[in-house]
């Protein structure tokens, strides 16, 4: 999608789609007849929309004053969301004249630029597509604005191209979303960004390099593991930030078998390694001066030979132990092997953060707006909050302390995958991880097992979070 940015309202292209406010100075350039109407429906809190008598615009949407100002419930995108769904013109005039509220705005910029990936684009279907698309993002706004909406829109284009190539490939079929085939699309998407490179682990080195616990969720499948390290240097020297994203390309939960009903959405258990990919690739677009490292621990939770049992012990690439009490726990079981692989790697770390659709549990604490944040750090949980709070991608804290540690206590392991009384299933989880980043490295854990995905109409699809946090999170620390 093409953005431009004008202080002139005769600049306004004709024949697009103008949405406003109805305290709009646009407003004064339209002779319709209408007008008053819609204008006195708008401030009494209700959405104005017209496709008739609206020259020189195909579309006029007046949206209430009090939308473009709530930074809570993201009321100006649910407004336009509907809207998008059917447009009427490849161009949209948004009025950027009432985005006085940076969360609001760069929502909203975001929505708009995720509007170049549908499910359509797959190509899954047989019958063409010929729905009219929206293809240039046109802002309107008052010569004071224009820088501050030019950093704007620089930014989110960069964060939203990075959710993009994050929520393509989450969306993809599991049967060509593999492993292999997420190292592969992401060598293709790095190769556009010199300061990217890519480092993979195959099966055999994942053994060779002691990944006990990411072999022993792989094992069981005919696709075999894979380990993605994404380095980014923007910077010669500094500490390094690392991510980390759990990559199960399907979960059946293996011999702990899932239900039917509970394996359908199962491909988008690799949404966190694919947003660990599309953060890199908006650090890079960004050009920003620092140094990163990816870590995608991809692999298939399947049911085979030689599948993982209940019960069983693996070792982790940092010693540790774990005992499989239940192997429909694995993605933290993948998360904790790749957090210590990538606390090795660097001398100086500045933080590993990792993200994962971990538990069904955070969504019943927190639904489908918070992301379930864990750390033991407190200048980490601070400065994440404060990114989400900027970003409309909002996090909220669990606890993690010593109280959890019966939760993954064994007798035969030095710990066990997942609690036995089936309670603090999100924190015990997180729990478990944080034995994995050493004590001097500040740590992380963000469950989007409710954000990752965005649902509406009973169906689900990638929504590309906790990218906006992350690159937030980024820009605060330059700042």
């Amino acid at each position: 999608m093409q953005y431009r940015l004008f202080t002139e309202p005769c600049a306004v292209p004709h024949g697009s789609h103008l949405i406003t406010s109805p305290d709009s100075p646009l407003l004064a350039i339209l002779d319709m007849a209408q007008l008053p109407d819609m204008v006195a429906q708008a401030k009494n809190g209700e959405l104005a929309d017209s496709r008739f008598g609206c020259a020189p615009f195909a579309r006029i949407t007046l949206v209430p004053a009090s939308a473009w100002q709530d930074t809570l419930t993201n009321s100006l995108v649910a407004h336009l969301r509907p809207l998008f769904k059917n447009p009427v013109s490849e161009n949209v005039v948004l009025d950027g004249t009432p985005l006085t509220e940076s969360r609001v705005r760069d929502t909203v910029l975001r929505e708009c630029f995720n509007l170049a990936h549908s499910l359509d684009d797959l190509g899954l279907k047989t019958t063409g597509n010929t729905r009219l698309r929206i293809n240039t993002l046109t802002l309107f706004c008052l010569p004071s604005q224009e820088d501050a909406l030019q950093a704007a829109l620089r930014q989110q284009y960069a964060v939203a191209n990075g959710m993009l190539a994050a929520r393509r490939l989450a969306d993809m079929p599991s049967e060509t979303c593999t492993p292999q085939f997420v190292v592969e699309q992401a060598q293709q998407l790095c190769a556009q960004f010199p300061a990217l490179r890519c480092e993979v682990l195959d099966e055999k080195a994942i053994v060779e390099q002691g990944l006990g616990l990411l072999h022993a969720v792989g094992k069981g499948s005919s696709r075999p593991p894979r380990l993605l390290a994404i380095h980014y240097d923007g910077a010669k020297d500094g500490p390094v930030r690392s991510y980390v994203g759990k990559g199960v390309t399907f979960d059946t939960g293996g011999l702990w078998l899932k239900e039917g009903a509970g394996m359908y959405t199962m491909k988008y258990d690799m949404c966190g390694a694919a947003n660990v990919l599309g953060l890199m690739l908006s650090i890079a677009e960004l050009a920003l001066p620092v140094r990163v490292m990816g870590v995608l621990a991809l692999a298939e939770n399947a049911i085979g030979p030689d599948a993982m049992q209940p019960g069983s012990v693996a070792r982790a690439c940092n010693g540790m132990t774990v005992e499989i009490n239940n192997t429909d726990a694995e993605g933290r079981l993948v998360l904790a092997d790749a957090i210590a692989w990538a606390s090795q790697r660097h001398a100086l770390t500045q933080y590993i953060i990792d993200m994962a659709t971990l538990t069904g549990a955070v969504v019943k604490a927190l639904g489908y707006e918070l992301s379930g944040l864990m750390t033991q750090d407190e200048l980490l949980r601070e400065s994440l909050t404060r990114a989400g709070l900027k970003t409309a991608d909002d996090v909220w804290s669990l606890p993690l302390d010593g109280r959890l540690k019966k939760q993954t206590e064994s007798a035969i392991a030095d710990l066990c995958n997942t609690p036995t009384n089936n309670a603090a299933i999100s924190a015990s989880a997180a729990w478990l991880l944080h034995h994995f980043c050493p004590a001097n490295i500040p740590w992380a854990h963000l469950d989007v097992s409710g954000t990752a995905l965005w649902r509406e109409g009973g169906r689900s699809v990638a929504s590309g979070r906790p990218i906006p946090l992350l690159v937030q999170h980024l820009l605060d620390e330059l700042a």
